[in-house]
């Protein structure tokens, strides 16, 4: 494969909840570049990633980080500014991945199913049920299931960390209708939705210690589902990306009820910077489908652009 890049800054780490995450993410992806052939400088970023990358000059950026600052948009913008490429999604479908309500909004207007639900404050949640149990509490902007509650049927009161001097995740959160069923997942690479993968655990659901523990869950694919729930699943997946003009590679996480009567596949998230750890999903998808890592890390490399 020709190259359109060399030196390439792997942007890693940075302070929001998912740091560790982006740490082990960031570390993968820079040993798959190097053993492509790039030259793959890592930056654990801070506040000074401005004059750090001024100082560098990488041909283009590989953005390994996780939650806010490193996926909402916002080091998006400050790569525009410094005009360097950079892969996975542009600052608007960044923005409004990372906003659930508003990614919701999207996927309403394109015929996305979604689960019921609704901003309200911090306070409302924590005072008593605001929905009838069972429901899923979760801040409106963060990723990797940090912060995420499900509040089941009997439960008296809502969770209590929500009252938590200690809470750091915003005074907004989403309430949802709580949808049973299987867990699946869906990797778009540019315009193709790789395959579906189904995942199980022994946990209360697939929480950030499911995700990233080794052992915490358990990756099924291609999910063993009916032909016709795997072709929907693949196009509501596909789909998603394309209504948040996402660009690169996304991961859509979806909900399956196959008790349910009508509609039975719900759109949960998008990701618009999916896990790149050992137990990470994407990269486990594009090997299903003959990508190696390597070989995935310096595609997203070379799509790598401005303006996306």
């Amino acid at each position: 494969m020709s190259k359109k890049y060399n030196r390439i800054a792997v942007l890693k780490g940075g302070w929001s909840p998912e740091r560790e995450v982006s740490l082990n993410s960031g570390a993968a992806a820079a040993e798959a570049l190097s053993e492509a052939g790039y030259e793959a400088i890592e930056i654990d970023v801070d506040r000074d990633l401005a004059a750090r990358l001024s100082e560098m000059k990488p041909d283009a950026a590989f953005n390994a980080l996780h939650g806010q600052w490193g996926e909402d948009g916002c080091v998006q913008g400050l790569l525009e500014i410094l005009n360097i490429p950079y892969t996975h999604s542009g600052v608007l479908a960044s923005a409004l991945a990372m906003d659930k309500q508003r990614a919701k909004t999207v996927f309403d207007e394109a015929g996305i199913p979604s689960p019921e639900g609704r901003i309200i404050s911090r306070a409302e949640a924590a005072g008593g049920h605001a929905m009838a149990p069972p429901y899923v509490l979760k801040p409106n902007a963060q990723g990797s299931s940090v912060g995420v509650y499900i509040v089941r049927e009997g439960d008296n009161r809502p969770p209590a960390e929500l009252t938590s001097k200690e809470w750091a995740l915003g005074e907004e959160v989403l309430i949802e209708k709580f949808i049973p069923g299987r867990e699946l997942t869906v990797a778009v690479m540019g315009d193709r939705a790789l395959c579906v993968t189904e995942i199980t655990t022994a946990l209360t659901f697939y929480d950030y210690e499911a995700k990233y523990a080794a052992g915490g869950s358990d990756h099924v694919l291609p999910a063993d589902l009916p032909a016709d729930v795997t072709a929907r699943c693949l196009d509501l997946a596909l789909r998603a990306h394309q209504s948040l003009g996402c660009r690169g590679m996304s991961r859509a996480d979806f909900r399956y009820d196959e008790s349910a009567k009508g509609e039975q596949l719900f759109c949960l998230e998008i990701n618009t910077q999916p896990g790149l750890t050992a137990t990470s999903l994407a990269p486990e998808q594009a090997a299903q489908e003959g990508v190696s890592f390597p070989e995935l890390c310096a595609w997203m490399v070379e799509d790598a652009s401005c303006l996306r």
